[in-house]
């Protein structure tokens, strides 16, 4: 799986290409936009609504900057940890099991951050996990789902196509353990 940087110097080959700009060329475009260029959520939506940039790029772009205005970026722990603060610090042990469970299916199977959710990955991810106010989500990437009433459609977190809802560690038992081995 491609380290955040890759995926960056990935999107940025082809960017002058797609976009009419280089990287350093949309990095000096938002130097002078009077964006905050450590609100990266500030410089995508310019980059969205006022160049009509796609996702991915907007993401490339934006990250660059910020890196330059002295933004790091978090470790996998700590955009983990930063989803488990305050009132949602109680969903940490149902992430927890929800790790092992992922974890114990293989030594192929990577944890990557981001700051709404937890992805899992295979090759590509086929998991994630995301806190609400009173649970913790797992999504799965399920091509032929199981019959249950215990997951239901979803888009979110992540890639997903179904969602199972936990609200403590030991929801996450042999059914949820089957369906991310599924997934």
């Amino acid at each position: 799986m491609a380290t955040p940087d890759e995926m960056v110097s990935a999107v940025a080959v082809s960017m002058a290409e797609r976009t009419g700009r280089s990287l350093d060329g949309w990095g000096a475009l938002v130097a002078t936009s009077g964006i905050d260029p450590l609100d990266q959520n500030a410089v995508r939506r310019w980059l969205r609504k006022v160049h009509d940039v796609r996702l991915n790029t907007q993401w490339a772009i934006a990250d660059a900057p910020a890196q330059s205005a002295g933004w790091v970026r978090p470790s996998v722990e700590q955009y983990i940890g930063s989803q488990f603060t305050g009132a949602r610090g109680a969903l940490r042990p149902v992430f927890e099991a929800v790790r092992a469970a992922a974890l114990a299916l293989g030594d192929d199977v990577t944890i990557e951050g981001r700051g709404t959710y937890v992805p899992f990955v295979r090759r590509r991810q086929f998991a994630a996990a995301a806190t609400t106010s009173a649970r913790l989500d797992l999504g799965l990437r399920l091509l032929e789902p199981p019959v249950g009433d215990r997951f239901e459609p979803a888009r979110a977190p992540g890639s997903a196509t179904h969602r199972v809802p936990l609200r403590m560690a030991a929801d996450v038992d042999d059914e949820v353990r089957g369906l991310l081995g599924a997934a």
